[in-house]
């Protein structure tokens, strides 16, 4: 037996015994002297403007996506319009101050830069080539002293760049959007790079191409592949993304049509998630295989039923119209996507902003002359597309699909048995193209007409009789873009949790208030857009606040969700921490002036009065790694060319 000291009484060994004890079990649990201690959780928080970078740049997107790097204490946020990342100083966020601009014309000359993100002094960024259906390109810069570390090709038009949670791999999404013509048309894909050498990143492509062949099954499934497509032989050298052996069958290839937007990765880093917004759907991605494991449709919103109300109508003298469509979906289309992990299961969440694609429209001959190879327009006004004195100026593409007369007289129709609510006939829309009905929604001409078991379109004479030899369509659905909403997915896209008419319904409330004071209602600006002035209601026919940006934070054992609202402006904070069961906590707008045009305001210097227009990208920084120690929302608006950053005050 040991014989202790006698000055060590037996209480004392006790008490080194249970130090020792507690000690190895921090050790085991992670914890011990090198592991910050447990951070509190708020019951509740709010947010709290305390500084602004401003461009003084108006409307050309100078303010456009966030990153933040904890040991140089430094923001980089793409400017667009300058072709560069402004690289700010934000050791006081308060008075954040400008330090330079990193361009990309080293790296690309004539190149543009679409993202930013940063790990441990690592700065990735998306570079996009003079002409977009070219190769892009991922470059990496050191954050204390901004020298390049090393680049890599990618493929078309990267337009979002993350890393996984251990900082040894970037991925880009790759978006390959068309050319203006629609003649060029890159592959869509996503970039896997090994960046534990940054001077010599290694890149792997997830390619689409190996959905190549099944488009038929693909939209079965509700996924959106409906480009008008482009000769295989148009796209060789225009992207590094797919081998050009794989069969194409007629229209757009799966990869051509599938188009990449924002990506999330699972906390282990093995999974990505990311968007294909215009296709209504999120690509799977093994990272280790660098392989896309399953295209996952989202579905559709029916806003018919209670819970999934909107207001469709900017015309309807502004007043608030929130209620039931029955035979309006809603494609969520969400633009931003962001992932959490609860019990040990990843959750998505997704900002459901809406896109349609629309090429071609600046050029008048493709209307003009009706020529569909100068362009491709899918969305259009529901009174345009039943217009009962006959179609105006529609895309040529439309009046394909309509045949077998090249010009049909009259317009679409709309079934009776689902659209006789609002006044819908035989033969006639009736009333329900008027603007205080669905006559001003934006809507896809693309889907929603009745087929036949083949997917072909059924013909319809004027009297609304189906007949082989019709010329018009009747319409039983139409697809509006966008959600208006927020969602939560589970790993196999399957809807946990949607925000329904959540978000419309809170703007048109007496609890909603504007401004960084918050003193002016939301209501006498509801759905206004962000580049207007006193425009309550103009946003209402298209996609309304347009929820787009999205960033997730953890405090404590609790999960936030910070919502942009493109349009109305503003970040929605929702609790998120049950993902069955997510609930409001907050809404801060910044934009304190709304009556004047902001446009105006800019041109003599005013802009500042009239405060934030357009978040775009946001960026969560928590308080272990802020520069004033809280917990910090950093928003940059790309309407206003303002980087706010926020405080989250925490309430306990």
């Amino acid at each position: 037996m040991t014989k202790r000291p006698a000055s060590f009484p037996r209480t004392g060994l006790n008490l080194l015994a249970a130090a020792l004890a507690a000690a190895a079990l921090l050790s085991a649990c992670g914890g011990g002297d090198d592991a910050p201690p447990p951070e509190a959780t708020p019951a509740s928080l709010s947010l709290e403007r305390i500084g602004v970078f401003r461009t003084n740049q108006y409307g050309v997107s100078a303010a456009e996506i966030p990153a933040f790097d904890a040991a140089s204490k430094r923001l980089f946020v793409v400017n667009a319009q300058a072709g560069m990342i402004d690289v700010i100083d934000l050791s006081n966020p308060a008075l954040p101050r400008f330090i330079t601009q990193l361009a990309s014309n080293t790296v690309l000359a004539g190149s543009s830069i679409n993202s930013v993100a940063v790990f441990n002094g690592l700065v990735a960024v998306a570079i996009q080539a003079p002409r977009k259906t070219d190769p892009g390109r991922m470059a990496l810069y050191r954050a204390s002293d901004l020298s390049l570390l090393g680049t890599a090709t990618v493929g078309a038009q990267p337009d979002m760049v993350t890393f996984t949670p251990d900082g040894r791999t970037v991925l880009t999404a790759n978006e390959g959007e068309p050319s203006d013509d629609y003649q060029i048309d890159p592959d869509g894909s996503i970039s896997i790079i090994d960046v534990s050498n940054p001077a010599r990143p290694v890149v792997r492509t997830a390619c689409l191409c190996t959905f190549n062949g099944q488009e038929d099954t693909l939209r079965a499934r509700g996924i959106r592949i409906y480009g008008p497509g482009v000769p295989a032989s148009q796209g060789i050298g225009q992207e590094v993304a797919c081998p050009r052996d794989v069969p194409r069958g007629p229209g757009a290839s799966a990869s051509q049509d599938l188009e990449p937007e924002s990506i999330a990765i699972s906390a282990d880093g093995r999974t990505a998630w990311v968007t294909l917004q215009e296709n209504n759907a999120l690509a799977k991605v093994d990272i280790a295989t660098a392989t896309v494991t399953d295209i996952l449709p989202l579905g559709l919103k029916n806003h018919g039923t209670a819970g999934n109300e909107l207001d469709v109508s900017d015309r309807d003298g502004n007043t608030i119209n929130i209620r039931t469509w029955p035979g309006v979906f809603g494609m969520f289309q969400p633009d931003t996507i962001a992932s959490y992990t609860v019990g040990g299961r990843t959750f998505l969440v997704t900002a459901n902003e809406g896109d349609a694609r629309a090429w071609g429209e600046g050029n008048p001959a493709y209307l003009g002359t009706q020529n569909p190879a100068l362009g491709f327009v899918e969305e259009l006004r529901v009174a345009a597309l039943v217009r009962p004195a006959g179609w105006q100026v529609v895309p040529p593409q439309l009046r394909a699909v309509a045949g077998p007369t090249p010009t049909p007289v009259l317009g679409a129709l709309l079934d009776p048995a689902v659209f006789g609510y609002c006044g819908a006939v035989a033969g006639s829309p009736g009333t329900c193209n008027a603007p205080d009905q669905l006559g001003r929604l934006m809507i896809t001409w693309t889907q929603g007409f009745r087929t036949d078991a083949q997917g072909m379109p059924l013909r319809f004479t004027s009297a609304g009789v189906q007949h082989p030899a019709g010329d018009r369509l009747m319409y039983n659905r139409l697809y509006s873009y966008g959600a208006r909403s927020f969602s939560i997915w589970d790993e196999n896209g399957k809807l946990v949790w949607d925000s329904g008419a959540a978000i419309e319904n809170f703007l048109a409330s007496a609890d909603c208030r504007l401004g960084s004071t918050r003193n002016i209602p939301c209501v006498d600006f509801f759905n206004s857009g962000h580049n207007e002035g006193n425009a309550k209601d103009s946003r209402s026919d298209a996609k309304g606040p347009e929820p787009e940006g999205v960033a997730v934070g953890t405090i404590g054992s609790k999960t936030f969700a910070f919502i942009g609202l493109e349009r109305m402006g503003g970040v929605l904070v929702y609790d998120i921490t049950n993902p069955s069961a997510p609930f409001r906590v907050d809404y801060l707008n910044t934009r304190d002036e709304w009556t004047s045009d902001p446009a105006a305001a800019a041109a003599i210097g005013g802009l500042a009065t009239i405060g934030d227009l357009g978040p775009e990208g946001l960026v969560f920084v928590p308080a272990r790694q802020s520069p004033n120690g809280q917990p910090l929302l950093i928003v940059s608006n790309e309407v206003s060319g303002t980087t706010t950053v926020l405080r989250l005050n925490l309430r306990f």
